[in-house]
């Protein structure tokens, strides 16, 4: 296998760190907007051969596509925010490679009914082509990174071997960490995380469909495993909700992420303030009038998350709640994976919440190079047998666990 990884970012070079130590791909080439940035994620991994930096723009699906040829590249993995999504899915099927992501292309909410109806919802561009990539026979896994990724995994795991019937699958995630020196520095993309969190939410019920409801709605108090203890969740825009309904039978499907209060109220007044915007507004420069995304601004304004692990506390855990019946009886169980700050960093040299998200695209890569995953077409984690993956995960050092309700 031959892989042409697109985004040298906390996540990107997580990837390159964990898949330095496997075997099962002939060559890494890591590309990146900003060449020092892919010549870091290489050289993070010392003398290893197999990988090369380059520079490529992810929105340019030409320039992608000739990258792909020029290293004869089988895969394209997309570690890129979600604006480039479309591009890079385009530039895979242009080039005949197989695709893979860890969020899906962007959704646009319903013009009149945003907090009842969908309108775009995630990932309705890719499937929108699915019939192409199925009838060329080409794979596009998407989704596949830990939320949405694992998650997926774990929801067909529990319908696979847990469960005769499911009432709801929640994906719960939470956390404990702290970051020293800093009041607000989210542990994620900035960028991703406005936007999943102030769109319209999305919930699936078998009857109704796909609907939306008003962002952070439904407060719970879930308890996360291993010490991270209690922490407030709310509904938010994800994958998962519009992923698992596609392969797995379930009556009602929600994502819920623990964000706590100090986060909900800021991420509250950036929308108040217009400053989540992507769209330019045009501000006073040196050199005249400038065009600047206020939501870039804002990114730019706070720390990179993957400069952070030095100073950050604390286990991060995803994790899928389940509720259902087995051989007639009422069951509850939560499949989770903790990934815990000082492990990561001391392993990896990486911050807990961007190792947890590489890991699971690393995994996958392998199961597809060795043939224990196989598929054409617009593809979700829940689409594939969940067991060769839960099995080589903990392989690579980094056990799951499920906790009965």
């Amino acid at each position: 296998m031959r892989v042409l990884l697109v985004g040298a970012g906390g996540v990107g070079t997580a990837i390159t760190r964990i898949a330095a130590r496997r075997t099962f791909f002939e060559a890494m080439v890591v590309a990146d907007y900003d060449p020092a940035r892919s010549e870091a994620a290489v050289a993070a991994v010392g003398d290893d051969g197999r990988f090369v930096a380059a520079r490529v723009d992810a929105g340019d699906t030409a320039a992608v596509a000739e990258l792909l040829a020029r290293h004869r590249c089988d895969v394209l993995l997309n570690a890129t925010d979600p604006r480039f999504v479309m591009p890079l899915f385009q530039a895979a099927r242009a080039g005949g490679a197989a695709y893979l992501d860890m969020a899906m292309s962007l959704s646009r909410p319903h013009p009149d009914r945003p907090y009842e109806e969908c309108g775009v919802k995630l990932g309705d561009a890719q499937f929108a082509e699915a019939a192409d990539w199925e009838k060329a026979g080409a794979l596009a896994l998407v989704g596949m990174g830990v939320e949405p990724g694992l998650s997926d995994v774990f929801a067909r795991y529990a319908a696979d071997e847990l469960f005769d019937e499911i009432e709801e699958i929640g994906v719960r995630d939470g956390a404990n960490l702290t970051v020293d020196g800093y009041d607000f520095a989210p542990s994620f993309s900035i960028w991703t995380t406005i936007e999943e969190c102030l769109n319209p939410p999305v919930v699936y019920e078998a009857g109704r469909g796909w609907f939306t409801t008003a962002p952070f709605s439904e407060p719970e108090v879930f308890d996360f495993p291993e010490g991270i203890g209690e922490v407030e969740c709310v509904n938010v825009e994800h994958e998962e909700v519009l992923l698992v309904p596609r392969w797995v039978d379930a009556r009602r499907v929600t994502f819920k992420y623990g964000l706590g209060r100090e986060f909900i109220e800021t991420l509250k007044t950036l929308h108040l303030l217009g400053l989540d915007r992507t769209e330019p507004v045009t501000v006073p420069g040196a050199d005249g009038p400038v065009a600047v995304s206020p939501r870039d601004v804002v990114a730019a304004c706070l720390p990179d998350p993957a400069t952070l692990g030095e100073r950050m506390h604390g286990k991060t855990c995803a994790g899928t709640w389940v509720r259902g019946s087995k051989d007639g009886a009422p069951r509850e169980v939560y499949l989770y994976h903790v990934v815990d700050n000082q492990w990561s960093m001391a392993e990896y040299g990486c911050q807990a919440v961007v190792w947890q998200t590489a890991v699971n695209p690393v995994v996958a890569l392998e199961l597809v190079a060795t043939g224990a995953w196989t598929g054409s077409g617009v593809l979700g984690p829940e689409a594939f047998p969940a067991g060769p993956f839960l099995d080589l995960l903990t392989a690579y050092g980094s056990p799951w666990g499920m906790r009965e309700q």
